[in-house]
């Protein structure tokens, strides 16, 4: 084959690594374990999810992170300092990544809910809808304060993998970002306690990589999606 001249063909020039988003959901906290709304209020991960913290650190172990990043409620700081210690990077505390703030609902299980507020409840049961929650942040509000956080990483870190650790709300609007939609309190996306998610830019567009992926975890390991 003739060569150009000045010697050899010179190689491709290699394509950037997109910048990418590892979206990872807390362990189960023990008010995962017993079916309590949590939004901003702050338990800890429960044995349980200090295990899956621990499964889920295992397998992200010899992947280079960029950067680090999670929510400062003890639930997700925790899992993202057990992934920390594994893949060996520390995760800058971030509040914008917290959950959505619930108002009157957090602390209460979804019955206390219903007899609590049962005009909310019947709303939020026919349509889904943060603004129904008496003294919540609100949907718009949420979805503002995320994207705003996520611009930010992706600003920050232009090219490589970004490990954030964060809550189900928080993934779930991510995702919506993607697809075009508002979440406005819409789970259509399942997204289970240590799960990873990937979203990434590449050549400006954005695109999701994987939703939900557990094979680091059995399924009995697993709890249940919801406002966490």
């Amino acid at each position: 084959m003739p060569q150009p001249e000045g010697g050899d063909a010179a190689p491709l020039p290699a394509r950037p690594a997109p910048a990418r988003l590892v979206l990872v959901r807390h362990g189960q906290s023990t008010w995962n374990r017993d079916h309590r709304i949590q939004g901003q209020l702050d338990p800890p991960l429960s044995e349980e999810g200090r295990r899956q913290a621990g499964v889920l650190g295992a397998r992200l172990a010899g992947r280079k992170f960029v950067g680090s990043y999670a929510s400062d409620l003890k639930r997700a700081l925790e899992t993202a300092e057990v992934i920390g210690d594994l893949v060996g990077i520390r995760p800058e505390h971030t509040p914008a990544l917290r959950e959505i703030y619930l108002g009157a609902w957090e602390g209460l299980r979804t019955e206390e809910i219903a007899q609590q507020f049962p005009d909310a409840w019947a709303a939020w049961v026919a349509d889904p809808d943060w603004d129904v929650v008496p003294g919540g942040e609100g949907a718009a509000n949420f979805d503002t304060r995320v994207g705003a956080a996520l611009d930010e990483l992706l600003k920050r870190h232009q090219n490589g993998d970004v490990l954030v650790v964060t809550h189900g709300g928080v993934i779930q609007v991510a995702l919506h970002r993607i697809v075009g939609r508002p979440s406005r309190g819409l789970f259509p996306f399942k997204i289970q306690n240590a799960s990873i998610s990937l979203i990434e830019k590449r050549n400006g567009r954005m695109v999701i990589g994987g939703v939900n992926d557990i094979a680091h975890l059995e399924e009995t390991l697993v709890t249940e999606p919801g406002p966490s």
